[in-house]
């Protein structure tokens, strides 16, 4: 049906009309469907299954672009996004999934960047393009990559609906789009080598189309014939994975749960239909990936990989590791069967010292077994990554405070364990330990194993081991429970105070049972649990007497309604006997993500310096783009930069203006003391340039002692970057002779891109506790919101060339001068992007100096102060690493005043 004055879509008396068809089909003719082709957003398209009254099925168009996306970006986002907001349908309807058509690889249900994304990687020549879309085959628009193509069938045949396969594409037929309109993917089926590929006996001129006769798919090498004779073919292959989807109920009417993991560049998803389930796992990278999966609810399962019929190592508690090809997927059976524990007292205790107690272990924190424990502690603690004085001699470990917990039904107790050394002063940490007895599963003794404990009673003996509790779900789970109910319990050292937030009931939902607690395995000098997709746990693993800025400033921001970051949903406190608190944990809401922006941005990176690789006969070197980056702001971006960096700019700019909403947001309280934005005086300022100064020296002077021991790449950069010593400290007297109106205030304190999380379409900003290494202390001192600026302007550098220098598979070393002077474009522009986003973000209050001169100035003073802190950083702990700070500071002095 037609209406002037609407699009003609969804209009009542189409839906009625169906309505009626339906019948009419249901009544004369059965086993016969209805399917609609409505190229539409989900929530449109989705209305002409009516209920269950108008078509059978229709074509899932959204899905398809997302599948290349994700194969190209190798990123899970799109598919995941895509099928998060696919609607419920009636049961007895079912979405069609396919990679192509007769028409053209459709972006109408697409953003305009992604279309200019899919058009830069899938569309170079122009007259692939027609109407908004790409008149490409499968095969050709996949580079012929058998791997390529394998894994996108597999996508198809294992997510929500029925897939349908365009003729040709199950041999891996070609395509010629200069036939013109769409002709070019409609060309004769290619049965065999004869004369028209076997379509038609005709005069080849009087075909309707003519037959491919590109070098590459030419009909006498890609046909049904000599793929039928060849069983390792696409053909064959094909015919293989309907045959396996076929077998099982599961694809076509099982539900769908993703599988989380920190790789985002591996899909994984569990297909479950009554008692049968199948797990997916696919590598969506062109290199080889590694991932850990929870596979916890399957504990005592045997994976049967179902092509192979090849069993892999059985589920357990621990999380699932695999390791995948590049472009590899696998479908895994899942049968109920049990197995034996896969750790256990005797697997894991051998290395491990020994204690022996009395009637129950936990005698083991009392009397002499604890004087024992206490030997053994030094040790252990040097081998936990959140242990941060590894570098001092331990004089002695001392249980300080043992707190059971839950305070009346203990699964653990918390130990304040107090730490001297030879030199200098003591520290407390945090250390949870819960006992596995032979019937429960034991941590391996190389991670949070202690000591292996026999508990001796009347005729009878009990082996174990005394573990981090962290890792133990009773544990975790009773935490969570205590912050829920508000407990409060004491002991010898303080009052342990658990408490919600305002925000706790409403972050948990109806979770129920649904709250499986994980530890996440990147945390350094902490650690932290995931409780499902509702809750994440920090503990703080070393003790200090001040509220911790992560508790202090979360629950400021939540109570400020500020939406990026992860809401403040509980806390885990210590009140001294003094009357003093001291943060033991925070408990956040979890917000679902897509990793880290740090990971995001070298993958990015991965893929602009392959675009410029692709063009440098056409662009040998970058546009000119120099100058002080404050000016660049004013100025357009080149077109290079936004043809080559793309959406990444646009991101940056968004990062930009979140960053300056945050500050905005931590400027907002004029009253409380620790909050409150303080003007810069003085004296301030001289404090300052002092602080700056001393850093400086102290690190000019370090590298000026190692100078002989760098790698001889970077010893050339080194002696440049001693000569400016002197020009260092001249700028920095620019901070302390000029009089700067400015502000103080409460900031994130390590901002750069670990500490933002990307969720696809955002950013969320975490982790305020500041630089671990320095005492909280200093981590609440008030500073310019221009230091949070700087140490992301100095990331995007980081980032820019850890990419070029070989955090980024692919890059390879002879290709490394081409790419520098790009490195250092990409950096101008993003840079550039992010200054455009935060600026206008802090207009409205006064935060920054209003003179472009002193902004400049103390923009300035912060970027270098970052590079110093960072040759510092990297000549004590990572060498290697000591170029790209070195780098960053030869370029602020050559361009940026």
């Amino acid at each position: 049906y037609e209406r002037e004055g609407t699009s003609c879509e969804n209009l009542p008396e189409t839906h009625a009309f169906l309505k009626e068809l339906r019948g009419h089909v249901d009544e004369r003719f059965p086993n016969r469907m209805l399917l609609a082709e409505a190229n539409q957003w989900l929530e449109d398209a989705s209305a002409y299954f009516g209920a269950a009254d108008e078509c059978h099925m229709a074509f899932h168009f959204p899905l398809m672009p997302r599948l290349f996306m994700a194969i190209q970006r190798e990123d899970r986002f799109p598919i995941i996004d895509i099928v998060q907001q696919t609607p419920s349908i009636p049961e007895t309807c079912q979405w069609a999934v396919f990679l192509r058509n007769h028409d053209e690889l459709t972006l109408e249900m697409v953003t305009d960047e992604d279309r200019d994304y899919m058009y830069r990687l899938f569309a170079i020549d122009p007259q692939a393009r027609v109407n908004l879309g790409i008149r490409r085959r499968l095969a050709p628009l996949l580079g012929n990559d058998r791997r390529t193509i394998e894994l996108m069938n597999s996508l198809l045949f294992s997510l929500p609906g029925t897939p349908v396969l365009y003729y040709g594409d199950e041999i891996g037929m070609g395509d010629n789009f200069y036939l013109g309109d769409r002709n070019g993917v409609r060309t004769p089926m290619q049965w065999s080598a004869d004369r028209n590929a076997g379509f038609s006996r005709a005069n080849p001129q009087r075909l309707y189309l003519p037959v491919i006769i590109d070098p590459e798919y030419r009909y006498e090498a890609v046909n049904v014939e000599a793929q039928a004779n060849n069983r390792h073919s696409l053909l064959w292959w094909m015919k293989r994975l309907i045959s396996f989807r076929k077998r099982s109920k599961v694809f076509g009417r099982g539900s769908l749960e993703f599988l989380p993991s920190e790789n985002r560049k591996v899909l994984a998803f569990v297909r479950r239909y009554q008692d049968e389930a199948v797990f997916v796992v696919a590598n969506l990278s062109r290199f080889a990936q590694s991932v850990d999966l929870d596979l916890s609810a399957f504990k005592g399962s045997v994976p049967l990989e179902v092509f192979g019929q090849t069993r892999f190592p059985p589920v357990s508690n621990a999380p699932y590791s695999l390791t995948l090809g590049p472009h590899i997927f696998y479908w895994f059976a899942l049968p109920p069967q049990s197995v034996e524990a896969v750790a256990g007292p005797a697997a894991t205790a051998g290395a491990l010292p020994a204690l022996t107690v009395g009637s129950a272990w936990e005698n083991a924190l009392r009397g002499r077994a604890k004087a024992e424990l206490e030997t053994i502690l030094p040790r252990y603690l040097q081998g936990q990554r959140w242990f941060r004085s590894k570098a001092r001699l331990i004089q002695a470990a001392e249980i300080v405070e043992a707190i059971p917990v839950p305070p009346d039904a203990p699964v653990a107790h918390i130990l304040l364990v107090q730490v001297t050394y030879t030199e200098g002063e003591p520290e407390i940490y945090v250390l949870p330990v819960a006992f596995a007895d032979g019937g429960r599963e034991t941590p391996e003794p190389t991670s949070h194993a202690i000591a292996s404990v026999c508990v001796t009673g009347t005729g009878s003996e009990e082996k174990g081991v005394l573990h981090d509790a962290m890792v133990d779900p009773r544990f975790a789970l009773g935490l969570l429970d205590l912050i829920a109910r508000g407990r409060r319990f004491s002991g010898r050292f303080g009052e342990v105070i658990a408490s919600p937030a305002p925000d706790f009931r409403s972050l948990l939902g109806t979770a129920g049972d649904f709250l499986a607690p994980a530890v996440v395995k990147t945390e350094q000098t902490n650690t932290s649990v995931v409780y499902g997709d509702r809750f994440i746990l920090k503990l703080f693993r070393r003790l200090e007497p001040e509220p911790n800025p992560d508790l202090e400033l979360g629950r400021f921001l939540t109570e400020r309604d500020f939406r990026n970051i992860a809401p403040l949903a509980g806390a885990l406190e210590l009140r001294r006997p003094n009357g003093e608190l001291t943060t033991l944990g925070v408990l956040h809401g979890f917000l679902p993500n897509e990793g880290d922006a740090w990971t995001y941005t070298l993958d990015t990176l991965g893929r602009y310096y392959e675009e410029v690789l692709t063009h440098r006969a056409e662009s040998p070197t970058p546009p000119a783009f120099e100058g002080p980056l404050l000016a660049a702001v004013e100025d357009e971006l080149p077109p290079r930069a936004r043809e080559w960096i793309g959406l990444y700019l646009e991101e940056a700019r968004l990062l930009g203006q979140r960053t300056g909403e945050l500050h905005v947001a931590l400027a907002s309280d004029p009253v409380t003391p620790e909050l409150a934005p303080e003007p810069v005086s003085d004296f301030t300022r001289q404090a300052l340039y002092q602080a700056m100064r001393s850093l400086a020296n102290e690190t000019f002077s370090v590298l000026r002692q190692r100078l002989a021991g760098l790698p001889t790449a970077i010893r050339e950069e080194a002696r440049n970057v001693l000569t400016l010593e002197g020009e260092a400290r001249n700028r920095f007297r620019l901070l302390r002779d000029r009089k700067i109106a400015a502000v103080h205030l409460r900031s994130h304190g390590d901002y750069h891109l670990g500490q933002v999380l990307h969720t696809g379409k955002d950013f969320i900003i975490i982790d305020f506790e500041g630089e671990s290494a320095r005492p909280l202390g200093v981590r609440r001192l008030k500073c310019s919101p221009l230091r949070d600026v700087a140490g992301m302007l100095g990331s995007f550098h980081y980032a820019a060339y850890a990419a070029l220098l070989g955090q980024v598979p692919g890059t390879r070393p002879e290709d490394v001068p081409t790419l520098e002077p790009w490195a250092r474009f990409w950096y101008r522009a993003v840079s550039a992007a992010f200054l455009k986003g935060y600026l206008p973000a802090v207009a409205s209050v006064s935060l920054l100096p209003q003179a472009p001169a002193e902004l400049g100035i103390l923009l300035d003073a912060y970027l270098l102060d970052k590079a110093i802190y960072a040759i510092g950083y990297e000549l004590n702990n990572r060498p290697e690493w000591t170029q790209i700070p070195l780098k960053g500071l030869l370029q602020l002095f050559k361009t940026e005043r």
